[in-house]
């Protein structure tokens, strides 16, 4: 698969991406933690099937020290012992939020009651935005044929700052 279209080299789509990351730094600068952040973004890539989003969570987590054993089950996280109750909660929001074509009903209501037990407002209103910004970055690049596999950590501060 090529890629059909270079987000990076078109004025119009990097003025769009400076934009994009703005509203990331809000969740960035959150007090959810960037563990739960990279986890949830990388489980919704992963359902996404994008191969960009994927490689650039999987080595900004691992860039902030989360564990290859943690970043190798969060596709099977429900058969996994390495997260604690708040992640798994953040993680089905991600799931939920994620598949809402696949539910009718979207976000379930144990879902919800899990990540309300385990987060404030502050992260809850950071997750929810996550869930939603990390889909629209999936599909952006979806769309593209973005791939995975050149990310480095770090290699937009330039552009975006």
């Amino acid at each position: 698969m090529d890629p059909r279209f270079d987000m990076f080299g078109n004025e119009l789509a990097i003025k769009f991406a400076k934009r994009f990351a703005n509203a990331s730094l809000v969740i960035a600068q959150s007090p959810l933690p960037k563990s739960t952040q990279e986890l949830a973004a990388l489980r919704a890539s992963q359902i996404n099937g994008c191969g960009w989003c994927i490689d650039m969570h999987a080595k900004d987590a691992a860039a902030a020290g989360e564990t290859s054993v943690r970043l190798s089950l969060v596709a099977a996280w429900r058969e996994a012992t390495v997260f604690t109750e708040a992640e798994r909660a953040a993680l089905a929001l991600a799931e939920e939020g994620t598949r809402l074509a696949d539910a009718h009903t979207g976000v379930s209501d144990e879902t919800w009651a899990q990540v309300r037990k385990h987060y404030d407002d502050d992260q809850i209103a950071a997750l929810v935005a996550l869930v939603a910004l990390i889909n629209a970055a999936n599909r952006l690049a979806v769309i593209v044929h973005q791939q995975g596999g050149s990310y480095e950590p770090g290699m937009f501060a330039a552009m975006f700052s």
